[in-house]
């Protein structure tokens, strides 16, 4: 792991790409598809959202924060006639887990089984009080295979995160729209997450002016060094929040969990698309 990189920040680095083959793998549209959610939104919004029950569209509006309200509208509740949540938590395990077989196909058995068992112990320490996605996920019961289980893993751990990073970009005094805007004047193309999150050009717009009033990025739409600050005061507070689990765990045990995930990582990493709307940076160093 490397030494100038927080563990927690250095192991969602790791196991983020084996929860995400679940968006951008074949396999994993068409396990959706085969119960009845065609399409990318429909997938993506009720196997995420899958975990909380037939919910409505205002708390998935509250959990997934940086999207705009109105596809998660279109999509809930409407999505549930055409799959049960049940039926969209076993596709999206069904999917996850035919792309990991794929994907990891010339990998070890015997290291995605220690993968598998380290990340899910892991999830047995986390504390999920203020997480609902995370409590949501860990409630679920483990797969019995261990591609399933390691993804299960993976998805209670950076959801767990997620949760987490939400509770320190409100804290931060950002809104959804506004977060985006901050990632996109520090390192992605406006093109790759306005269109994915669903925001208009009128309302990203008028987040940008929010977020220039306030000193964070400029007129021309690149971060302050004000707002680089506050972006990495808020990113430390998202690995403090999730260190937790981490913080009394042995550094050997540490290295061997990440040495366990480098190379299935890797694997995964390689079949997500190279500019990804899910956060992770363009390169790591774990």
């Amino acid at each position: 792991m490397a030494e100038l990189v927080h563990p927690a920040r250095a192991l969602w680095w790791l196991f983020e790409p084996v929860h995400a083959v679940t968006y951008f793998t074949p396999e994993g549209l068409a396990a959706f598809e085969e119960v009845g959610l065609r399409g990318v939104a429909r997938s993506y919004f009720g196997g995420r959202a899958a975990p909380l029950g037939p919910v409505d569209a205002a708390p998935v509006i509250a959990a997934f924060f940086n999207f705009a309200p109105a596809p998660i509208e279109r999509a809930l509740p409407a999505i549930w006639k055409l799959a049960t949540p049940e039926a969209a938590l076993a596709a999206r395990i069904d999917g996850a887990s035919a792309a990991l077989k794929r994907l990891l196909e010339h990998v070890d058995p015997a290291q995605i089984e220690l993968a598998a068992d380290l990340l899910a112990d892991a999830v047995t320490r986390l504390d999920c009080a203020g997480r609902v996605l995370a409590a949501a996920n860990a409630a679920l019961p483990s797969p019995s295979d261990p591609h399933g289980r390691l993804w299960q893993a993976a998805t209670v751990m950076r959801e767990h995160r997620g949760d987490g990073h939400v509770a320190a970009l409100v804290a931060a005094g950002l809104d959804g729209c506004e977060a985006l805007v901050v990632r996109c004047a520090l390192d992605v193309r406006r093109e790759a997450l306005q269109p994915v999150r669903g925001w208009t050009d009128e309302e990203w717009d008028a987040a940008a002016a929010r977020l220039v009033e306030r000193g964070w990025i400029t007129e021309r739409g690149t971060i302050t060094e004000c707002g680089r600050i506050r972006h990495q005061a808020l990113e430390a507070a998202t690995d403090l929040a999730a260190a937790r689990v981490w913080e009394h765990h042995p550094r050997a045990e540490l290295d061997r969990l990440a040495a366990a995930l480098k190379p299935i990582s890797a694997l995964c990493r390689a079949a997500l698309p190279p500019i990804n709307p899910i956060g992770l940076p363009a390169t790591t160093t774990a």
